[in-house]
Order: C-alpha cells, then sequence, then structure tokens
C-alpha cells in the first residue's frame, strides 16, 4: 500500500513535471469518482486508483507491462534515426515514464514487442541467461527445403559468433515460410542464419515470446494492451 499528492501521482504516471501536474490539477482538469479534485496536495492511496486527465479515464500503475503488434517500419528506438519510434503507437505519457521496448525488432520485422518502464523486467526478459524461446515465421527468398531445416537445426557459423548457432526447433509451413525458435537473441539472428545457409529473409515475423502467444492476443498491427500477472508469467513458460 503506498499513498502519494496527486500531483506526484500524476507525475509517476507520465503527465509531466510536479510544476505541470499541479497547474492541471489547479485548472480542474483531473477527476476522481466523477468529481472534479483542484488540490494538487490531495493524499491518495494508490492501490486501485482510478482518476481521469482531460476527461479521460487512467488507472495507476506502478508499472505498465505492454505487449505491441509491431507493424513494419518502426524503429525499436527512444531515439529513431530513418523511421517512425515505436513509442509513437503508444499514448504520449508512456514516454515520459520511460517506457522502452524489451530488446529490438528491425524496422522491417513484425510482430509481439513486448514493452515496459520496470528495469527489473526489461533485464530479466533481454538477459540470454533466461534461454527464453521466441518464436518467429520467415518469408523465404527461394524454397524451404528439408535440406534447409536440417541445417538450421544442426547449426550454421556466424561472422563474430564462436560457436555454430543452432534452431531449437524449426518447422516447414509452406514452400517459402518457416516456423523458427530461438533462445539466444543475437542481432539479426534469424536472417543471419537463414543467409549462412544459403537461403534469404524477404519477411520476418514474431508470434511468440515464452509461452505468450500474440495471436491470443488479438491486437492488429500497430494496436497494443496491457498485460496482466497471468500473461506475464507466461513470459517465462515454455
Amino acid at each position: 500500500m503506498s499513498k502519494q499528492t496527486l500531483e506526484r501521482i500524476l507525475q509517476s504516471q507520465g503527465f509531466g513535471t510536479r510544476k505541470w501536474c499541479s497547474q492541471i490539477i489547479a485548472d480542474g482538469e483531473v477527476g476522481i469518482n466523477g468529481e472534479i479534485v483542484t488540490d494538487s496536495r490531495l493524499i491518495l492511496e494508490t492501490s486501485g486508483l482510478e482518476f481521469s486527465v482531460y476527461g479521460e479515464p487512467w488507472q495507476y500503475r506502478e508499472h505498465v507491462y505492454i505487449a505491441l503488434n509491431k507493424p513494419a517500419d518502426y524503429e525499436c528506438s527512444r531515439k529513431p534515426s530513418h523511421h517512425p519510434g515505436v513509442l509513437s503507437l503508444l499514448p504520449e505519457q508512456f514516454s515520459l515514464r520511460d517506457v522502452q521496448p524489451v530488446g529490438r525488432l528491425d524496422h522491417d520485422t513484425t510482430g509481439l514487442l513486448l514493452m515496459s518502464d520496470d528495469g527489473a523486467f526489461i533485464h530479466a526478459q533481454s538477459s540470454p541467461k533466461r534461454h527464453i524461446p521466441k518464436v518467429y515465421v520467415a518469408t523465404t527468398h527461394d524454397a524451404v527445403t528439408p535440406q534447409l531445416v536440417a541445417q538450421l537445426l544442426k547449426g550454421v557459423k556466424l561472422h563474430d559468433e564462436p560457436a555454430p548457432l543452432a534452431a531449437v526447433v524449426c518447422n516447414r509451413l509452406d514452400e517459402h515460410q518457416l516456423e523458427i525458435v530461438l533462445e539466444q537473441g543475437k542481432y539479426h539472428q534469424v536472417k543471419r542464419m537463414l543467409a549462412a545457409a544459403g537461403n534469404h529473409c524477404t519477411a520476418l515475423r514474431r508470434t511468440e515470446i515464452g509461452g505468450l502467444k500474440l495471436a491470443a492476443l488479438n491486437l492488429a498491427e500497430g494496436e497494443w494492451r496491457y498485460l496482466d500477472e497471468a500473461q506475464r508469467a507466461l513470459l517465462t513458460a515454455p
């Protein structure tokens, strides 16, 4: 249980500096239980707190855990250089409270992307020591052959990697598409593995992290949702 002043609550949720939050409260832009509140020093219990800012409902969250169905041509960076950043798909408040992508997908890679402002969660999900499986569907330039699948399962040597990298699981889906499961999370790993195996990746989509399936989240491209505790628990389950 935690109690904070209303201005600090708004600041923690990404609505701006304390001075700015105090001002919008004084301006009558914040409501609780349908009533306008103008006292920025009002002390409130944060657990389960619901409020509105500019008429939009919000719920207090100490941290946010988000799943995004990432479209193509968005960069997983807080400072994008050539394409819009994925944070532009989220409410502005998330950027102000330092929400960031958990790992990265290339700008042309689509699918399941986690985002959070919880440093411990980000570290745990990003750590290669956790061996969290990630499932990708890759579209290939050349046909997917049994030899290609076998080679990816056996392991291919990549430049700057001391040992061959192998898929945990690899299945042919159709003539030009395969499903591949990886645990390492190396830079451009799927694309580089396919290239090392003599093929070329023309499209890539991440469909699952741990036991959390993008299909179960029912998100169109560009849509996002909060993850509840049960969904976050799936992230470590194979």
